[in-house]
């Protein structure tokens, strides 16, 4: 069988369950229209959109049995796998935030619209619908590489792996950065500008800088955030601030050093330590993600934590793998639970 009749044969395979669009269901019909067969078996799918926020639907299953996952924009996982029965139909939702650039504000301008990407080792769908979700509270991220949106695998920010955690009403909107400091995001009209002028009452904003500012001392530190603190509660906005990541640096007893894994910079600024001082000050909710990740790091242990890092692929200790993203995501996503910081039943 040639190329086109394996890429023919995929996709009636996965719409082999799709019932007819029915006129005036949606403004893009069930959407499946809007979907092709990539080579390795998933659906592509584009809508022409303008900047928004965007409710997605999908029933996923098949006659056969399925397991299927929906990720979207610059590899942003969206919706996490899910199994389905033979002839079993199951719907969920969620929203997803188009913007222009679509992934990091600095980075290239991917494509405008919405672009999904349907797939999983099994997938099944039966329907897709698309709809503008204009109120939708925006779950906003100011950060550096380790939480943004990054284009190229294996690079994973934490950022791009939250959105499973949400159901239909709550987008993320990552605006964080490749490279950024409290300095940098603050300095650039197309960081933290951007995210101001967009900012509407309740939207909740993360902030976790701190692995560039090394060269930033306390004084600085400290009014950098309180800066960006004040103008998102200017604005109406939630503001959290976020302890940053752990890098994968052992002592020799199994313990992270306390220097640079611990966030220590070369002017003998502890980020985490004036974080959370500055949260206790301006009575601002803390994720304090440094202790957390900590944990797990100093529990898998100096060999085992290299899967959460990209130690084997890149001899780099502070960028995340898909797996270390995904891990480091749901402990965001539990902490946002824990304090109650979105609207009640908006995790899953």
């Amino acid at each position: 069988m040639n190329r086109t009749a394996v890429l023919a044969a995929s996709l009636l395979a996965l719409l082999a369950a799709t019932a007819p669009a029915h006129a005036g269901e949606t403004p893009y019909g069930q959407g499946l229209d809007h979907c092709a067969a990539t080579e390795a078996g998933a659906l592509a799918c584009h809508f022409d959109l303008a900047p928004g926020t965007y409710d997605v639907t999908v029933t996923l299953g098949g006659d056969t049995a399925g397991a299927t996952e929906v990720g979207g924009e610059t590899r942003r996982a969206l919706l996490a796998e899910t199994p389905t029965g033979a002839g079993e139909r199951v719907r969920r939702s969620f929203t997803v935030d188009v913007r222009d650039p679509e992934g990091e504000p600095t980075g290239p301008a991917g494509t405008p619209g919405l672009d999904l990407l349907i797939g999983g080792p099994a997938p099944r769908v039966a329907s897709l619908r698309v709809t503008p979700a204009p109120t939708a509270t925006r779950l906003f991220l100011v950060g550096d590489s380790t939480v943004c949106d990054q284009p190229g695998d294996p690079y994973t920010g934490w950022g791009q792996r939250l959105p499973v955690h949400l159901k239909r009403g709550v987008a993320v909107a990552n605006h964080a950065d490749s490279g950024e400091s409290t300095v940098t995001f603050l300095a650039n009209p197309a960081l933290f500008d951007r995210v101001e002028a967009e900012l509407r009452p309740g939207d909740p904003v993360l902030i976790q800088l701190a692995h560039n500012d090394k060269q930033t001392d306390a004084a600085a530190y400290r009014a950098n955030l309180t800066a960006l603190v004040g103008r998102v509660r200017a604005r109406g906005g939630e503001p959290v601030l976020v302890t940053p990541i752990v890098r994968r640096w052992f002592n020799p007893d199994g313990t992270l050093d306390n220097g640079t894994a611990l966030l220590v910079n070369g002017l003998g600024v502890d980020h985490p330590a004036e974080i959370r001082a500055l949260a206790a000050t301006l009575s601002t909710p803390l994720i304090d993600l440094t202790a957390l990740t900590r944990a797990r790091v100093e529990q898998l242990g100096p060999e085992a934590s290299k899967a959460l890092y990209l130690t084997t692929e890149k001899r780099d200790n502070t960028h995340t793998s898909v797996r270390g993203a995904t891990e480091y995501a749901a402990l965001v996503a539990a902490g946002l639970k824990a304090q109650g910081l979105l609207p009640e039943g908006a995790l899953r």
